[in-house]
């Protein structure tokens, strides 16, 4: 039985602690949800989580304090009533620019990413990084500096629409006087920032791959677009992950699923149940390896004083944080 709010704000830390990184993959970001559900249902809060586009979003809704049930029967509600302009945009029906004047700026044929929170988010959503819960890291990119940011203070919705304003689909967001774009072009699975945060680092990988169609020899204009996006992220998750990995990496990757297929959302959460299901055993084994490690193989005498300390799994990282 999942635990309410109050019972999972009032957790005390069990086992190791843990940094948890949501990455970037659009639709297929929705598969997150499940991630989340399987913290709740083991009573696992993590130490900080770090997000980069869809994974900012929903990192930042669990940070605010919400469940993860709450997350996704607000998400169900949004997808399914109260998004009908983006409803629309993603259909072939979609209707002229000018009929979009509630999203669209008036200046370019690009979504609003602040205006688009406004309705994905709910009404009563932390202001600033400040009210959260849980420490958050949030991944987007100056375009102009062509370098990571990492924002973790200060406003936290502009933050979150910089780090999913995803170009062509998104506007660019100002933050600080600096023009941001997707966190997912420089960092699409920000594990690597969350070092030395906690003793374990848990990094969840949505991005996916192209997959081929039956119908067809090559991928629709659409297809290429954006599954050229992903392919690069998965190019930088690769190149990144030679050099250092998470402890725990789950690839809940829904390829069949395309970036805008948020009215898929049923679907893709259902394909997203075995890699919940992964996670869940590693975070089991996680929290029941110290109280097993303590303990002796059978036979092998009297049961310790289980007052003194338990040998660590993990060892503590000694390195510094990374800002």
């Amino acid at each position: 039985m999942p635990m309410t709010r109050a019972q999972l704000n009032a957790v005390t830390p069990r086992g190791p602690t843990i940094a948890l990184a949501l990455g970037g993959g659009g639709a297929r970001g929705l598969a997150h949800i499940l991630m989340l559900e399987a913290f709740d249902e083991l009573g696992i809060r993590p130490k900080i989580i770090a997000g980069t586009s869809i994974g900012a979003v929903f990192g930042a809704a669990y940070a605010s304090g919400m469940t993860a049930r709450e997350i996704r029967a607000h998400t169900e509600e949004v997808l399914g009533q109260r998004f009908d302009l983006i409803r629309e945009l993603f259909s072939a029906r979609a209707p002229p620019i000018n009929r979009m004047l509630g999203i669209f700026g008036t200046r370019t044929a690009f979504l609003n990413p602040l205006a688009v929170l406004d309705l994905l988010l709910p009404r009563r959503f932390p202001a600033d990084f400040a009210s959260l819960h849980i420490p958050l890291k949030i991944v987007a990119t100056d375009f102009y500096a062509q370098d990571a940011c990492v924002i973790q203070s200060g406003p936290l919705k502009p933050a979150i629409a910089a780090s999913m304003a995803l170009p062509v689909i998104f506007q660019p967001v100002a933050v600080e006087g600096r023009a941001m774009i997707d966190g997912g072009l420089v960092n699409p699975l920000p594990f690597d920032i969350l070092s030395g945060h906690a003793d374990v680092t848990v990094a969840i990988d949505v991005t996916g791959a192209p997959l081929p169609s039956a119908d067809r020899a090559l991928p629709t204009a659409s297809e290429a677009l954006f599954g050229t996006a992903f392919l690069f992220e998965r190019s930088l998750i690769r190149e990144k992950l030679k050099s250092q990995q998470p402890d725990i990496l789950i690839d809940a990757g829904m390829s069949r699923f395309q970036v805008l297929d948020f009215l898929k959302a049923k679907e893709i959460l259902a394909a997203a149940v075995p890699a919940k299901d992964v996670l869940k055993r590693q975070l089991s084994r996680l929290v029941e390896a110290e109280t097993l490690d303590a303990l002796p193989p059978p036979g092998a005498g009297p049961t310790p004083d289980l007052e003194k300390p338990k040998r660590r799994l993990f060892k503590r990282s000694s390195r510094k944080p990374q800002d």
